[in-house]
């Protein structure tokens, strides 16, 4: 991958008013329910989703598929980078998730991936093979104490686009 063409897409989408606009065109759930992208760069992806009204449940706390949502979107945008950032067309879908909850999330939660490099990685390798790669990737979730309120797996797929 192109790195100056990365670092061109990493700062249009780290632009909030841009990437807001995408969700609330392309992922409105994420959107009203608050789950905002924080930051993202060639080693991290950080994604938020708040303690409010369309985001928690009646338990009083963060309603589990916000807390996804904000998962998957820190380990989905590096995903997204990195395809634009390809030289061919590529596709990518969730092919499993595992979730472990650990305490309960009662204020704005900060989920991070920090395997940005190793989609990027993944991606190339199905390019260049031709074949669907796939790759098991890590988001932890943390209070604003900093304490691990819940830690996600998600396994992407990545299979260059046949060209018709």
């Amino acid at each position: 991958m192109n790195q100056t063409k990365l670092a061109e897409i990493f700062k249009r989408i780290n632009n909030a008013w841009t990437f807001n606009l995408y969700m609330w065109k392309e992922l409105p759930a994420a959107y009203w329910s608050g789950v905002r992208l924080e930051y993202i760069d060639f080693q991290q992806c950080i994604v938020k989703v708040p303690y409010k009204r369309f985001s928690k449940n009646p338990f009083g706390s963060t309603y589990f598929a916000c807390l996804a949502m904000a998962a998957e979107m820190s380990t989905g945008v590096p995903g997204l980078v990195g395809i634009q950032a390809a030289d061919s067309p590529v596709s990518m879908l969730v092919v499993n998730l595992e979730a472990h909850f650990s305490k309960k999330a009662t204020d704005i939660t900060y989920f991070t991936c920090k395997q940005v490099e190793a989609i990027f990685h993944t991606i190339n390798e199905a390019i260049a093979s031709g074949e669907g790669k796939s790759i098991k990737v890590e988001s932890i979730g943390k209070n604003q104490a900093g304490e691990v309120v819940a830690t996600f797996y998600i396994t992407w797929s990545f299979k260059r686009k046949s060209r018709n």
